[in-house]
């Protein structure tokens, strides 16, 4: 948030409900880009506000994005 003034567009990369009110105040201010789930099986259900800015990573492209 100390940097809310030095970017258009959030990406957060979470499935843990503790962002839920990051999220919505993000939303707000229409600075919510998208919202990355790593697990489309296992995620709050606080999350489910903001389908329309969720993606889900497959396992395949998780494992690409992993660090090695």
């Amino acid at each position: 948030m100390i940097e809310l003034k030095n970017f258009d567009k959030a990406i957060i990369i979470s499935g843990d409900g503790d962002f839920h009110c990051l999220l919505k105040y993000l939303d707000s201010i229409n600075k919510l880009g998208f919202l990355i789930i790593p697990n489309s099986a296992e995620y709050s259900s606080l999350l489910r506000k903001f389908r329309n800015k969720t993606i889900f990573i497959s396992s395949e492209e998780k494992s690409r994005l992993e660090e090695k």
